[in-house]
């Protein structure tokens, strides 16, 4: 199982902190299709996390492994 973990407007988004996704491996760009399917969010510009450390699309995660998505930050 994957965890998901989800900040800013993406956790109000889908009223939740923290999702599971029972696979054993996607890569991070199967992840974000995943939840833009589910959920009808648009993820082509948040920072991806995996266990911690910033990756790319191509980032394989696994069973155990936590993925974040951090939106990019506005203000003034």
């Amino acid at each position: 199982m994957i965890n998901v973990l989800l900040f800013a407007h993406l956790r109000e988004t889908v009223g939740e902190e923290k999702l599971v996704i029972e696979a054993e491996k996607m890569s991070v760009s199967d992840v974000k299709a995943w939840l833009e399917a589910r959920y009808q969010l648009e993820l082509s510009t948040v920072m991806s996390a995996v266990n911690e450390e910033f990756a790319m699309d191509h980032t394989i995660v696994q069973s155990g492994d936590v993925i974040a998505f951090i939106p990019p930050i506005s203000g003034g």
